[in-house]
């Protein structure tokens, strides 16, 4: 009886393996929701580079879903890979990315350009009321894993019939998932613009948290904003880098909220120049704090005040960096290690193999698709203050300022955060901006005088 019940047992594990395949977009469905509806448990949906204008729903499936980085790590394949949540069916469901039907680890999101999404619109199953939430991706009772992407331009801000919007770039409740290696920048929300954790179990690793801006509600925690527990589950924030992120609330933070929240982790991160100076927030809370560069101090085991010392390019560490080798010391948050260099770390990791602090230290460090370092621009002045019609534009725009300009810089950046125009010495109130040759897709802009922000806002170009 042994014999034939492990016979039946590896029978079946042939058959589920033969179930498992490889769904391709735009080779054998022309959408991405198409190829996850068709799909099974443990598929794979392999999407070749394009922009997918969709607003996409995992359904419960647990598959991957990757660009063609999955084939050979090849960082390219996450920046010409987008999935573009603009032209939702419905402005109410307007995330680019939902799982809320209980998927697990194994429903993996990775590789691609998480661009243009506005939230959705739902209730709050604690009681709370009507929120817009989750403008690059929304996660509710379910634990799936996000990781290697470029979370860029999104937002929650819109408060149309809903208490608060928040969670620019995701948010996470009431589930565990997994958020590794991602860029996670220029999205906006109310609160907690880049992560959003309400009552939630989840594990941050190695992620560049930077430039998420708004954080008008609820103490802002504009890089990450953390409220309340869902059973024991920790959240584990855990080696990234958490900077330039900004909040318009004077008693607020840029960085880190936690409000009535335990359990909360805070690891070998860099979390400094985020607004107001206040680095981390604790409401009614006591969050562990250790081995992290917190600009202006924190007390705990091992945090520093130093300047953590950023190249122009992806916030790589300089050589001399203070955090290099400056991170728990405990073997299990150790560098990789060089195989053709033993002791010594693996680049993106520098030094030797105690952890380096921030996203690029520990054992999920990885590369990201190039972007450049913004840390000229150290303060927002104010917010809201421009009108950009028709948006979106195919050839030409407006913007309408109700300020005066004196002599102000406009920057535009991709959804990779990279500069894509520039103009100088503006003055007045009103002017217009040519597409050019510019792809179509979501862009930040930024009116900047005397080093400092006066104006931002998000467009989009269409074909």
């Amino acid at each position: 009886m042994k014999s034939m019940a492990l016979l039946i047992f590896i029978a079946s594990a042939i058959v589920l393996n033969v179930r498992a395949t490889i769904l391709t977009v735009p080779g054998s469905f022309s959408t991405i929701q198409a190829a996850i509806k068709a799909s099974s448990n443990g598929d794979t949906i392999a999407v070749s580079p394009g922009t997918y204008y969709e607003n996409i729903n995992f359904r419960g499936k647990n598959v991957m879903l990757t660009s063609l980085y999955y084939l050979a790590s090849d960082t390219s394949y996450i920046s010409s890979t987008i999935i573009n949540g603009s032209t939702p069916v419905h402005p109410d469901t307007a995330s680019c990315v939902i799982f809320n039907s209980g998927e697990d680890s194994t429903a993996i999101l990775q590789g691609f350009t998480i661009t243009g999404g506005s939230g959705t619109k739902w209730q709050d199953i604690h009681g709370a009321g009507l929120y817009r939430e989750g403008g690059g991706i929304i996660i509710e009772l379910s634990s799936p894993t996000i990781k290697y992407n470029m979370i860029m331009n999104n937002s929650a801000t819109n408060t149309t019939g809903v208490t608060s919007s928040g969670g620019g770039g995701i948010r996470i409740g009431d589930g565990n998932p997994g958020i590794y290696d991602n860029v996670i920048g220029f999205n906006q929300g109310r609160y907690g613009a880049g992560i959003v954790l309400n009552y939630t179990g989840c594990k941050i690793k190695s992620n560049i948290i930077f430039y998420n801006t708004g954080g008008q509600d609820y103490f802002g925690g504009s890089g990450i904003w953390i409220t309340n527990n869902h059973s024991a589950l920790p959240k584990i924030i855990e080696n990234n880098t958490i900077v330039k992120n900004s909040s318009s609330v004077t008693g607020g933070t840029g960085g880190i909220s936690v409000w009535s929240a335990a359990d909360v982790i805070i690891r070998n991160n860099i979390i400094w120049n985020n607004l107001p100076a206040l680095q981390i927030k604790d409401v009614g809370s006591y969050p562990d704090v250790t081995y992290n560069d917190v600009e202006g101090g924190y007390t705990g085991i091992g945090n520093i005040n130093l300047d953590p010392s950023f190249l122009i390019q992806s916030y790589f560490l300089n050589n001399g960096s203070p955090c290099i080798d400056a991170g728990d010391t405990v073997t299990m948050y150790n560098d990789l290690m060089d195989p053709g260099n033993p002791g010594y770390a693996l680049f993106p990791s520098k030094g030797l193999l105690r952890n380096d602090m921030g996203a690029y230290g520990g054992p999920y460090a990885a590369l990201f698709p190039s972007f450049t370092t913004i840390t000229s621009i150290n303060e927002i002045k104010a917010e809201n203050t421009i009108s950009v019609s028709p948006n979106p534009f195919s050839v030409e725009t407006t913007i309408k300022s109700e300020i005066k300009f004196q002599n102000a810089t406009f920057l535009m950046l991709n959804a990779l955060g990279q500069e894509s125009k520039e103009i100088n010495n503006i003055s007045g109130q009103e002017f217009r901006i040519s597409r050019d040759n510019l792809p179509a897709g979501v862009y930040f802009i930024l009116f900047t005088q005397d080093n400092k922000i006066i104006a931002k806002r998000t467009i989009i170009i269409i074909d």
